[in-house]
């Protein structure tokens, strides 16, 4: 007879205990103990119809109930809760449980394939081959360089018509701050673990991390692996943010490469907006605004972030909250665009897609400019004249960046009377996208030099190819399954 004391036994939490592991461990006990399900049922008072559900992953256990089948077994709870298969042969019947759960393999319409102990090992490592290569190929969000460029114009453009705010992710990161009790400033490295692990995740940092990758999550022992080091905007604070966001954010694996950018933009978003929290950062930027000192560097400086996520959070609040159009632009030292951002009109180079990423910006605007001055890592202030109108500009080389990128964060000329760094003397014009501008070399120069020079360019072969197959473009699966494998009993 089941007590009262029984009824009231807690369930462990679903984060803590995978169903189809925990059956699979309790049958493979069972099993080797030489017992029925009738004859362990008699034990524990339950009927072999309950067990036989909880074998097949189909009822989670009380407490209670794990703990009488332990002692019945004659083995400790830890036995059965262990989040590993306990044979080879487990793993496999584990694999196509899943693999017939997932909707893709369900659209196949396909009879259910009991993974019983009369089906053959071999045709379940036959089904799963198929099943991972249907996956695969479903899933499969290669794109070329055009159709990339197209989407990333989509992208802008949604973020442009939006002022690049996203409400709903503002909250999804209060709601992150409010479990660890935030009430201002930098967030501490405790208070990020403890929002970390408020999730169900814990954080491991590796030296081997596969070279693709910036971050792993092994999603069975709920562990984000990172490695140790500053790269600008992708601190390990940051890419740990990020990372917990595609899942606080409920992403699933992307299934083209439009969905992989819009998911890598919001995943971004979440990490500064945890870092730069809305609330503190509007009071803050408000404050500086009525006293016309408005300057990334102070916000950079009151949250510890990087040069880039402070320019690139002030884009996401100016509009909404300080009634300023900007633009923001992320470039190296040729001038090349990576990423960048604008509602105020100014006119970025775009190629026939209207894509800007790949560009090149003309020379005389703040981001190349800033280059050609001794110190670059000071922020570098100038007034540019453009067909569009003049616009002000603050730029600087972030020294935390791995190939020394520029970040420039611009406003119409009648908002630069709310920016530090307004009386600059600097002043430039452009006519881009004029040729004349920059892009056809000087009448004199060229007709001096004009069939006499012979450069040996440097090759970007992912121009001419496809970008790489699979789920998240670039990753080497291969590195990433091996990674986990290796570190699973850490």
């Amino acid at each position: 007879m089941t007590t009262f004391a029984e009824k009231k036994s807690p369930t462990l939490p679903k984060s803590d205990l995978d169903l189809i592991l925990f059956g699979q461990r309790l049958r493979h006990i069972r099993r080797s103990r030489g017992l029925t399900l009738a004859e362990l049922g008699e034990r524990v008072g339950r009927a072999p119809s309950v067990l036989s559900l909880l074998e097949n992953g189909r009822r989670e256990p009380k407490l209670s109930l794990i703990e009488a089948l332990a002692g019945a077994l004659g083995v400790q709870t830890d036995d059965l809760i262990r989040r590993e298969a306990p044979s080879r042969r487990a793993q496999l019947e584990i694999a196509l449980e899943e693999a017939q759960r997932d909707p893709i393999y369900a659209g196949l319409k396909l009879p259910y394939l009991r993974p019983g102990p009369r089906l053959p090992t071999d045709v379940i490592e036959h089904v799963l081959a198929l099943y991972q290569e249907l996956r695969r190929q479903h899933t499969k969000p290669t794109a070329t360089p055009e159709e990339a460029r197209a989407s990333n114009a989509d992208l802008r453009s949604m973020m442009r018509d939006r002022g690049n705010y996203f409400a709903e992710i503002e909250r999804a990161a209060e709601q992150a701050l409010a479990t660890v009790s935030y009430s201002g400033g930098a967030l501490s490295q405790g208070m990020l673990l403890s929002v970390v692990s408020h999730h169900g995740f814990a954080v491991r940092y590796v030296q081997d991390l596969p070279r693709s990758a910036r971050s792993v999550t092994d999603l069975r022992n709920r562990r984000i692996y990172l490695r140790q080091e500053s790269l600008g905007m992708h601190t390990p604070r940051a890419v740990l943010l990020q990372t917990l966001g595609h899942f606080i954010l409920g992403h699933s694996a992307p299934t083209d490469f439009a969905e992989f950018l819009r998911q890598r933009v919001e995943a971004n978003y979440f990490a500064a907006a945890v870092l730069v929290p809305e609330q503190a950062a509007v009071s803050f930027l408000r404050g500086a605004k009525e006293n016309r000192n408005l300057s990334v560097e102070d916000l950079r400086d009151v949250f510890s972030v990087s040069y880039e996520m402070a320019a690139h959070r002030f884009t996401n609040l100016a509009t909404h909250h300080l009634d300023l159009t900007c633009h923001f632009v992320k470039n190296d030292s040729g001038g090349v665009i990576y990423k960048a951002y604008e509602n105020d009109g100014i006119i970025f180079p775009t190629d026939p897609t209207g894509a800007i990423e790949g560009q090149r910006m003309c020379r005389y605007w703040s981001g190349r400019q800033i280059f050609t001055v001794a110190d670059r890592f000071s922020p570098y202030y100038q007034y540019s004249d453009t067909p569009a109108g003049t616009y002000w500009c603050v730029a600087s080389v972030d020294p935390g960046s791995e190939r020394g990128f520029a970040i420039t964060l611009g406003v119409p000329f009648d908002d630069a009377r709310w920016f530090r760094g307004r009386d600059t003397t600097r002043r430039t014009r452009s006519t881009c996208p004029d040729p004349s501008c920059c892009v056809r070399p000087p009448a004199r120069l060229a007709e001096r030099w004009e069939g006499q020079a012979w450069p040996s360019a440097r090759a970007h072969s992912h121009v001419l190819s496809a970008l790489p197959s699979g789920s998240f473009p670039g990753v080497d699966e291969a590195d990433v399954y091996t990674f986990l494998d290796r570190h699973e009993r850490d």
